[in-house]
């Protein structure tokens, strides 16, 4: 019995049913459970790798987050081969390079390579999804040259324009992260989030007012919306669905910040994820403090966020005095940006 035969030499299917997109996202999450202990794969680090896919476009990448824990939890309870044997059978024809070009995304390394030890696994998943030598040289080749263009991208980014200007042209700010310690930038419809190899996590979140927000800000007034909006509505749907054992531990309505703003302080156990150095879906977990800041400026609605994560046996100050040095610090980086 061969090490893999657990995956690609059983007959039983899941009870599930995949469509073609999570048949995709199926072979990746196998791949990153294939060599190491499940509870190290990371649903979110995943999910951010098959953002990338095409055949995701139409999803966000937290419908993508509950897709892949949606996997992790079929393999737990099911097993590696009969994931993969339904996974396999819902791929459609038009899809199944995608299927392989996911495995073979999670098997590099940071020098874009596959290690030697993970040789076999990918032969395996190629044969088993019946994709010929050549073909698969090409597509492993197409993974690597999508990664390095998309890195030099990045990099042209923070080097040559030294400035994030948003897509909807509202704001721009300094770019608050350097590229020679691993700073990169992620940007998505309505968000854009900073960050390097040090830790640092600078995130704005921004929102045009419609008209029926604008009359609810009138009629509750500037404290209550903006506290209902972030504790009521952002804080459950971006932290605590993730992170069902965050808290809240600090609120603070600020009358003389930006005409009036609300910050909060979350504890998150285990909420800063460190990615290992390979693109393989696993990751350190360390205790953080995310400070969130909620204030209007002209037609948006904007909430940035800085956090500070502890090392092992690192003790924090006390919950004010963490509150308020995170503040100080998303209040610099606010007075960083120029609102048009």
């Amino acid at each position: 019995m061969t090490k893999y035969d657990k995956i690609f030499g059983v007959e039983d299917a899941s009870e599930e049913s995949l469509s073609p997109e999570e048949a995709v996202a199926a072979i990746a999450v196998i791949t990153a459970i294939a060599d190491s202990p499940v509870e190290e794969v990371d649903a979110e680090s995943l999910a951010g790798v098959l953002w990338e896919f095409e055949v995701f476009e139409e999803y966000t990448e937290d419908e993508i987050v509950d897709i892949v824990e949606r996997l992790i939890s079929i393999a737990e309870e099911e097993g590696l081969g009969p994931l993969f044997n339904t996974a396999n059978a819902s791929l459609s024809d038009d899809i199944v390079l995608d299927g392989f070009a996911a495995g073979v995304i999670v098997l590099l390394d940071q020098e874009l390579t596959i290690p030697k030890q993970k040789q076999p696994y990918l032969k395996k998943l190629q044969e088993a999804l019946e994709i010929e030598d050549e073909e698969a040289q090409e597509i492993i080749q197409e993974v690597i040259a999508a990664i390095q263009e998309a890195e030099e991208g990045d990099e042209a980014v923070i080097l040559g324009d030294q400035v994030y200007t948003s897509p909807l042209g509202n704001f721009t700010v300094a770019i608050p992260v350097d590229p020679q310690q691993g700073g990169r930038i992620q940007s998505q419809d309505g968000v854009v989030g900073f960050y390097d190899d040090l830790g640092t996590l600078l995130r704005i979140d921004y929102y045009p007012l419609p008209s029926d927000q604008i009359k609810e800000l009138a009629s509750q007034g500037q404290e209550q919306y903006l506290q209902s909006i972030l504790l009521d509505k952002y804080v459950p749907q971006a932290i605590f669905a993730n992170l069902p054992e965050a808290q809240i531990r600090y609120t603070e309505y600020l009358k003389d910040d930006w005409q009036g703003s609300y910050y909060a302080l979350v504890d998150m156990p285990k909420g800063f994820k460190i990615p290992q150095q390979e693109n393989n879906g696993t990751a350190t977990r360390l205790d953080a403090y995310r400070g969130l800041l909620a204030f209007i400026n002209g037609e948006f609605l904007y909430i940035v966020s800085s956090q500070r994560s502890f090392l092992d046996g690192e003790t924090p100050s006390s919950v004010k005095e963490e509150a308020q040095e995170i503040k100080k610090n998303i209040l610099e980086f606010v007075q960083s940006i120029e609102f048009n």
